[in-house]
């Protein structure tokens, strides 16, 4: 039988793989999964619409898309700024991945911690809350002033999780940074402020005792297998124990757009492997 992957999905605080139809397999620890991807990488669509042309795509993309259905799902993001008029409340963040890695950033009120999850936030606190521009001026103002970015990249935040301070220090680096923040002024007249209550994904994402990190699946290929036993899952990735004992990481985006088939669990991983060393292994093995 042949399956459709849409990711990760964190309904309800709980990972779990989303299936074409609706479909929602939970993710526990000590599971094996075991795939196999069939045929060619084709454009998932944009906006809940099939891409009319079923492109293809590359394997190595995150996104799944083509350009011109990349450009759809974009439109009417908060992302684009192009949601200007939005009346709905926002909140604005700090997000912490790691020592030395926070960002701010602002999600929509009504998904709660969703946004953080989805991030792979280790740790988090809100700063604030209102309208949905007043939110992205704020974020602005605090990022500059803070010195921290919009953005972390996920294979540096992947790449630390086995590496991770205990939730105390976690917890004290975001309040730190909460204080610097408050001294530099949230929102002003704008936006209601928030107090500082850290919350820690450690437990959700199940990184506690995570063995050294190796290295991650570059993309799925034709053919290509992944196999192993679930370590842990933080934001769109899973953590993975092979066949050969490596821990190794993938992200559930790539497999966007492939056809994908069980495989025997005990089978090795053949797709292509970045290793943490810097030496990626482009062939299958």
């Amino acid at each position: 039988m042949v399956w459709r992957s849409g990711g990760i999905s964190w309904r309800g605080g709980v990972p779990g793989l989303r299936w074409e139809g609706g479909r929602v397999s939970e993710l526990t620890w000590g599971r094996d999964i075991a795939f196999r991807a069939v045929g060619e990488r084709r454009c998932v669509g944009a906006r809940g619409n099939p891409c009319p042309l079923a492109a293809p795509v590359p394997g190595r993309g995150t996104g799944g898309r083509c350009a011109d259905c990349t450009r759809l799902d974009r439109a009417h993001s908060v992302a684009a700024d192009t949601l200007a008029d939005d009346p709905r409340p926002y909140r604005v963040y700090l997000a912490w991945f790691g020592p030395g890695m926070v960002k701010v950033g602002i999600t929509a009120e009504r998904r709660g911690d969703a946004r953080l999850l989805e991030q792979g936030a280790v740790a988090f606190t809100w700063l604030g809350r209102g309208p949905l521009m007043a939110a992205r001026r704020t974020e602005e103002v605090l990022r500059h002033a803070l010195a921290v970015p919009d953005r972390i990249p996920y294979a540096r935040k992947r790449a630390v999780r086995h590496l991770l301070p205990p939730a105390e220090e976690r917890a004290g680096e975001v309040t730190e940074l909460y204080g610097r923040a408050v001294g530099v002024g949230v929102g002003a007249e704008t936006l209601e402020a928030l107090p500082c209550r850290v919350h820690d994904h450690g437990e959700v994402f199940g990184i506690a005792g995570l063995p050294p990190y190796d290295g991650s699946v570059v993309e799925l290929v034709a053919g290509g297998v992944v196999a192993g036993r679930l370590l842990a899952a933080a934001g769109p990735d899973l953590h993975l124990l092979d066949r050969s004992g490596r821990h190794l990481a993938l992200d559930t985006r790539l497999m966007s757009g492939w056809a994908l088939e069980a495989a025997p669990p005990d089978q090795a991983l053949t797709v292509p492997v970045s290793c943490e060393d810097g030496h990626g292994q482009e062939q299958l093995f």
